[in-house]
């Protein structure tokens, strides 16, 4: 199967080789016929200003006429009806597979990337691509077919009269490729603008919040102004070269009906051409008309389409930096409960900076792990390694012995369930965001996860329970909501490692001491890693490490750490300052 980065636009469509072939037919069939009806025209003129006019004959040709003309307007549907909808459906296509590549790629991709960028390759892009795939084969069919039929007629009747107009095309082309390369340029400005207005928009519509919150609102529309102002004077730069295009053909087809008049009539008084002829000269000169300005439209969609095709395959090229290795063993176990993780030398850098450094650490199976160090000492990077969010720089992290580059993504990450600090939760059901991690929503584990979480309390209180629709982000919770929501969604998975990374910290220590109470016969069939800055948190793990710039500086259970020096005393120490002074207060 090819592989979606290596497929070109011409790749799609020649997925649809059938209907392109046959829409193309039906393209030649329709100019073909629109071509050959001013014969009958012409034979009818001729039969009209003849010394006998046989009506017979007269009837005869105008029946042809309006047969041709039904059957012309038959095909046209008909190839319209094939090729736009081709075009949507080569628009589905190539949607489906960016969305697919997107859910693929990895955070190095995410952390350059701006969502409103991508989501104006997936809409404006996508759009520019489907008239050019749809559009583009029709009209360039049309025009193409329609001006060989037309002018090997046309030079058939009279070549002097063609070549005059044959003499118009070169100055027709030249208008366009003049123009072509400002026009794809301007066209790739607007549209890396509106990607820029589309990010400032999604970040303040995420952020709204914190915009009214700071009382922004005014400077935030000055900021939007800006950008919209500059997004129209690029769209008014770009019509100003779009502009002339069909000016400049209507300028030359009314030079053509000028030199056809000239000419023609001084042929029909020399008697060298038909009355009858000189008519169908002028219907094909009115036929070329729409082919004339066609061509101008349709070179437009060529330049946008490519131009925006290139802005997709930006996506499609992209590689992840985290991917399955081409030799991978899936995990020697039945269950996944109780893995053993290893860190073996493990280093890490983010940006230029080394946030682990030459971590050694054993977690054996079913136990659980305290983690905490100050801000930025690499706790969470540490977690995100065990799901190969990132992948180290050096040294080696092992599942039950194996390192985890050999075992297949999907394996590894269902066997891990993580709940973050900001949990991500989406517009939809209380019920479909706790199953996120399962094959199909079960309502029993939902209902159990959320019980050990001891969100079900508050459940109970929703307008549809279970069923309450969230909002963007899961708006409509508090914070303390969505942190146990996290915590249900990676309960409900039965994960193998379960990673709490400081999911208490907008819960009350009441609820955090029943969620604990809750916790402690799962975290016994699971290996588990709690990171917080909360000592309660962290006071009954079997084990407890502090990082300190990205180094294991201490190690141990919380009675022995608070016996020692260091950075685990003084933040016990600090924390029961903290709970007497609330106390007395």
């Amino acid at each position: 199967m090819e592989s979606i980065s290596s497929k070109s636009l011409s790749d799609y469509v020649r997925a649809h080789r059938p209907r392109v072939i046959n829409g193309i037919a039906l393209v030649c069939a329709s100019v073909a016929i629109s071509v050959l009806s001013p014969f009958i025209t012409r034979y009818a003129v001729d039969e009209l200003v003849s010394d006998v006019v046989r009506w017979p004959m007269i009837l005869m040709y105008a029946v042809l006429y309006v047969v041709a003309a039904l059957c012309s307007a038959g095909l046209a549907l008909g190839m319209r009806q094939i090729l736009l909808s081709l075009g949507h459906q080569i628009e589905y296509e190539i949607r489906r597979d960016v969305f697919q590549h997107l859910s693929r790629l990895d955070y190095t991709f995410y952390s350059r990337e701006r969502t409103g960028d991508l989501m104006t390759k997936m809409t404006s892009d996508l759009n520019a691509v489907r008239e050019f795939v749809g559009q583009g084969i029709l009209q360039g069919t049309r025009t193409s077919v329609g001006f060989i039929l037309a002018f090997s007629i046309m030079f058939y009747i009279n070549v002097r009269m063609a070549l005059v107009m044959l003499f118009l095309l070169p100055s027709t082309s030249l208008l366009f490729f003049l123009l072509l390369k400002i026009i794809r340029q301007r066209y790739e400005e607007s549209q890396e603008q509106f990607s820029i207005i589309s990010n400032f928009c999604q970040e303040n519509f995420g952020g709204i919040r914190t915009v009214r919150g700071y009382g922004i609102e005014d400077r935030q529309q000055g900021f939007f102004a800006r950008l919209n102002a500059h997004f129209i004077d690029l769209k008014m730069a770009l019509n100003r070269v779009e502009r002339p295009l069909w000016p400049g053909m209507g300028m030359l087809f009314s030079i053509g009906v000028v030199l056809i008049m000239w000419i023609g009539g001084r042929e029909v008084i020399a008697n060298r051409m038909t009355v009858g002829q000189f008519v169908q000269f002028s219907q094909y000169l009115f036929f070329l008309q729409w082919p004339m300005l066609a061509l101008g439209w349709t070179i437009n969609l060529l330049q946008r389409g490519k131009a925006s095709w290139g802005r997709i395959q930006s996506i499609l090229t992209a590689q992840p930096a985290i991917r399955d290795e081409e030799q991978f063993t899936e995990l020697n176990r039945v269950d996944h409960q109780k893995v053993t993780v290893e860190f073996d030398e493990v280093s890490l850098e983010l940006g230029g900076v080394r946030v682990l450094d030459q971590i050694s650490l054993s977690i054996p199976a079913g136990e659980t792990l305290g983690i905490t160090g100050p801000t930025g000492s690499g706790k969470t990077v540490l977690a995100w390694l065990i799901a190969r969010v990132l992948d180290p720089i050096e040294g080696v992290v092992r599942i039950d012995g194996q390192d985890i580059r050999t075992i297949p993504l999907d394996t590894l990450r269902r066997l891990v369930g993580i709940a973050p600090q900001e949990a991500f939760l989406f517009s939809d059901t209380l019920a479909n965001n706790i199953a996120l991690g399962l094959e199909e929503t079960d309502l029993e584990k939902v209902f159990n996860a959320a019980e050990l979480a001891e969100l079900h309390t508050d459940v109970e209180g929703f307008p549809k329970r279970f069923d309450t629709m969230l909002g963007e982000r899961g708006v409509t919770l508090s914070g303390g909501q969505r942190q146990r929501t996290a915590i249900s969604r990676a309960l409900a998975r039965k994960p193998g490692v379960l990673i709490l990374d400081d999911v208490f910290s907008a819960i009350d220590t009441q609820t955090e001491a029943a969620i604990q109470a809750r916790l402690k016969p799962v975290v016994t069939t699971c290996t588990t890693l709690i990171i917080s800055h909360r000592v309660s948190s962290l006071r009954h793990a079997d084990r407890i490490i502090v990082l300190q710039d990205g180094r294991i500086t201490q190690s141990g259970t919380h009675a022995d750490l608070v016996q020692q020096p260091g950075y685990y005393r003084e933040l016990d120490e600090v924390q029961r300052l903290q709970a007497r002074l609330e106390h007395t207060s």
